[in-house]
């Protein structure tokens, strides 16, 4: 017995099982790592044909623009004009609107309910799509590039190494985030995204100690902005982890004979935020955009209606004005509702919920049961939505307020900490099952 005991404490304290044991878990994070490695590199290649000076001028003055958000959420590639300079968001743009069509086309919703099969068709609708717009907005970059004189030459000299190259950089990045999800750890898009902002992340914090000289009010005040990050990252944490769930009875069944099943209890999980980080990047996107059409547009003395409209635009909806602050956190509730009823339907919910025997407590199946679940799920997209707003608006106050730049929005903070939740969360979900494995091979007789 003492012999069992031993050997069974032993197969943890190996180091050949410990390392074999772990053996997937680690080759998932060295691809992740070695893929990471290949994007941060990728992001130096520039496009062949670009005036290194000039575009640098040309982003530090549209940093609070469309590019520079962009630009972070690239990893400081569009500002070095690398050939992954688009990034990973046409794939994002082209999964939007799949996801969308989806639920307005009843082809592509028929092609949802279809399992493997129909993901696998709707994946290649994506992929098409993604190519469509990688294309198009090279097109439309290399146009903006050659209109601003920030490359060396001009017509198809230029055009065809540009758009080529920087199609094919925002190709190879979908199929790498693809081969992250799959043979790596945590959703792949997601992961380059991670890296993109970490990797713009350490200049961005240093610019505020760089800029406050020493100074015991601007250190103080970097301080107060550290504590304000650490205190609205624990409140992201508990708002992503936070559940609602509605309790779910199935109905007893009855075997053969008169041996009868125990009514079996389950619930229904109802995230407070289900669209995630969706809302604020349209928010952001769309409200970005008159200010990086009026930062195109080359000053004239007699400048046209349209040049004065864009121009006036983009005065009043500059980040931090207080037309920008409303209409982005109206954006940001809208798009909350707008996804979060693209992602659940509780109609469907209901009937799947009727034809498997299973019901609310005290809700009647069917029609009830689906108004119950409008009820929760409003109120629930209500507090997610305020929670979406006062965490994207809230840097852009304090900014404002205080007179000094904040390194890292709510945006690109809200997205780092859901992404790392993922990512431990998937570390863990390894864990568990090797530790079940484990405890397998320990009661198995021939171990």
């Amino acid at each position: 017995m003492s012999k069992q005991s031993a050997s069974k404490s032993n197969i943890p304290l190996n180091p050949l099982i410990f390392i074999r044991r772990y053996d997937e878990l680690w080759n998932r994070m060295l691809f992740l790592i070695g893929a990471l490695i290949v994007y941060r590199l990728g992001s130096h290649i520039p496009v062949p044909g670009m005036d290194p000076i000039r575009l640098a001028d040309f982003f530090r003055a549209g940093e609070n623009t469309f590019l520079g958000m962009f630009n972070m959420f690239s990893g400081g590639s569009l500002e070095r004009m690398s050939i992954m300079a688009l990034g990973i968001m046409p794939y994002i743009s082209a999964s939007i609107v799949v996801q969308m069509m989806s639920v307005v086309v009843p082809s592509l919703e028929a092609l949802k309910k279809e399992g493997e099969a129909g993901r696998r068709t709707l994946n290649k609708y994506t992929r098409q799509g993604t190519l469509a717009l990688a294309f198009v907005q090279a097109v439309g970059m290399s146009a903006g590039l050659i209109s601003q004189n920030l490359t060396l030459s001009t017509g198809l000299s230029f055009y065809i190494p540009a758009v080529t190259s920087l199609v094919a950089g925002s190709m190879f990045l979908m199929w790498l985030g693809e081969q992250i999800t799959e043979r790596g750890i945590g959703n792949g898009i997601s992961m380059l995204i991670l890296a993109s902002i970490v990797a713009s992340a350490p200049s961005m914090i240093a610019g505020i100690f760089v800029g406050s000289n020493g100074g015991s009010k601007e250190l103080l005040t970097a301080l107060v902005f550290l504590l304000l990050g650490i205190a609205v990252t624990a409140a992201i944490v508990f708002i992503e982890r936070a559940q609602r769930r509605v309790p779910v009875n199935y109905a007893q069944k009855q075997q053969e004979g008169r041996k009868v099943y125990a009514q079996q209890q389950s619930h229904l999980p109802l995230k407070i935020n289900m669209a995630g980080v969706i809302p604020a990047i349209f928010a952001s996107s769309l409200l970005m955009l008159p200010a990086s059409l009026g930062h195109f547009i080359v000053p004239t003395e007699n400048p046209t209606l349209f040049q004065s409209i864009i121009q006036n635009l983009a005065l009043v909806l500059h980040q931090g004005e207080p037309l920008y602050l409303l209409v982005f956190g109206a954006m940001v509730i809208f798009f909350c509702y707008f996804y979060t009823a693209l992602m659940f339907n509780p109609k469907e919910v209901a009937e799947n919920l009727k034809r498997s025997g299973a019901y609310i407590p005290g809700i009647r199946p069917g029609q009830q049961t689906k108004r119950y679940l409008d009820f929760v799920l409003n109120r629930l997209t209500f507090i997610g939505a305020m929670y979406m707003a006062i965490i994207c608006l809230m840097p852009m106050v304090v900014q404002s307020s205080f007179g000094a730049a904040i390194p890292l929005g709510g945006t690109s903070l809200l997205i780092m900490v859901v992404v790392l939740m993922d990512f431990i969360a998937q570390i863990k979900a390894h864990l568990m099952k090797h530790q079940y494995h484990d405890q397998t091979l320990i009661k198995s007789p021939n171990h």
